[in-house]
Parts: structure tokens; C-alpha cells; sequence
């Protein structure tokens, strides 16, 4: 039985995974961490990370890029595999966690914890190679109204991994309304809607001449990403120091 300190209990995703948890096999939420104590759940939780005492193989991480310092000092400090969910990190935080703490023990971060959304990353690759130089690529993600960060995380890794995929790199391409000349040739186009309870929605654009493809990926509900993380949980939680992916854990189901 894999033991889970989950932290951001107390969040929107926190609670979903509280719900998931107590289905799944192999694991357990054995403690909670959040600034806000304010829910009843079956384990302790607690508003401070040193004051923390309950044995965890895992963290999972849902928080607020705000908490990153303190969680993963904790983490080095006890040698605790983590699961980065956590959206909107700075490229510093992202750098730290990818170069520097993954030296020391076991992370896993994934721009998103969607299966499907990987899958999505996955075959765009595949026709970003085939049709290179003959179509234009577009991407366009909507999300609630309550998101913060734009373009999401996943627009941008899917975005890099067009790029890596592509012989001629392409530039980013955010806002076109101040900029009045034609599309060039090396640019993906990246676009944002934000409005109602959208929980995410990704498509991916190849425009050539007499013809369109559009690969998408809709989510109808946040548990996909609590399923997500847990199986991540399960993943992680045996492996060597180093940093993995759901590319990794897809290969690993396969």
C-alpha cells in the first residue's frame, strides 16, 4: 500500500483526488497539507509541512506555485518521490525542479496529467512530421473563467513538442492584432479563450492548401486528471532518483 501526502488537500482538485483515492487500489491518502483547514477529511491535515508526522511514499502535489519552496524542501529533506501537478510555474521553479531536484529523488512532472491529453501530444507529433513545411500549425486552448495563467501549460507543451519534432524550428505566435503582415511560414499560432466552467479543451490546427486536420482533446470533468495523478502515485513511488513523465507511464501500461 503506497502512502500519498497530498498537498492542496483542501483545493478543487485536492478534493476530487480525496474522492478518487478511496476507490483506488495500492494507495492511500494518508495525510494532507493546506494553508486552509477548513474541510473534514478521513486523514489528518496539516497547515504546516514541519509539523508534518505521518509516514508518505509519495507526495502529490495540487497546490500553488507559491508553495513550491517549502514542498520541495521537504521532499529533498525526507527523501519523498513527487508528483508536480501544480500549474503556472516559473521557468526558474521548472528548471530547479527538472535539473536540480531529480538529482536527489524521484519527480514526476507532466505539463498535464491527462492520458488522453498525452496521447493528443503524442500524434501531433506524428502528423507535425509528416506535413511539415506544407501545412500551418495552429493551437487553441480554452479554459473556465478562473484560470489564471494563458496560454495553459498544455497549449505550450504541445507547442514544444511540435517544435522538437520539426526539422525548421518554428517561432510562438500569441497575438497577431498589433502585427499587421501575414502569417509567416515558422510559426505556430497559440490562442487562449477563457469563459464559464470550461474544464479544457485543446486543438491543434493543420491549415493547408484545399484541406484541414484538427486533432482534439475535450475534458468533460477533473477527474481525468485526479485518475491521472494517482496512477502517477503508483508509478513513482519504486522509482530511482530522476525525472519522468506521462510519457514514461504510458510506456509502462503499454
Amino acid at each position: 500500500m503506497i502512502n500519498v501526502l497530498l498537498s492542496g488537500c483542501n483545493g478543487k482538485m485536492g478534493q476530487v483526488i480525496t474522492r478518487l483515492a478511496d476507490g483506488f487500489n495500492g494507495l492511500k491518502i494518508a495525510a494532507g497539507f493546506d494553508i486552509n483547514n477548513n474541510i473534514n477529511n478521513p486523514y489528518p491535515v496539516f497547515t504546516s509541512l514541519k509539523e508534518c508526522n505521518v509516514k508518505a511514499d509519495v507526495i502529490v502535489d495540487f497546490s500553488n506555485p507559491k508553495a513550491f519552496g517549502g514542498l520541495i524542501e521537504f521532499a529533498q529533506e525526507r527523501k519523498i518521490p513527487v508528483v508536480m501537478c501544480t500549474t503556472g510555474l516559473s521557468s526558474e521553479q521548472t528548471h530547479v525542479l527538472k535539473d536540480e531536484v531529480s538529482k536527489h529523488i524521484p519527480v514526476f512532472f507532466s505539463a498535464n496529467m491527462s492520458i488522453g491529453v498525452n496521447l493528443l501530444i503524442d500524434l501531433v507529433k506524428k502528423a507535425a512530421k509528416v506535413l511539415e513545411g506544407q501545412f500551418d500549425i495552429e493551437i487553441v486552448e480554452k479554459h473556465h473563467n478562473q484560470k489564471i495563467d494563458a496560454p495553459s501549460g498544455t497549449a505550450l507543451a504541445i507547442a514544444d513538442a511540435i517544435n522538437e519534432t520539426l526539422e525548421e524550428k518554428c517561432e510562438y505566435m500569441y497575438d497577431r492584432h498589433s502585427r499587421r503582415k501575414k502569417r509567416g511560414r515558422q510559426e505556430i499560432g497559440i490562442h487562449a479563450v477563457r469563459g464559464g466552467t470550461i474544464v479544457g479543451d485543446h486543438s491543434v490546427i493543420f491549415a493547408g492548401n484545399d484541406e484541414i486536420i484538427e486533432i482534439n482533446h475535450t475534458a468533460t470533468s477533473k477527474e481525468i486528471f485526479g485518475v491521472g495523478a494517482l496512477k502517477a502515485s503508483l508509478f513513482l513511488a519504486a522509482k530511482r532518483p530522476g525525472l519522468y513523465s506521462m510519457t514514461d507511464l504510458i510506456a509502462e501500461i503499454k
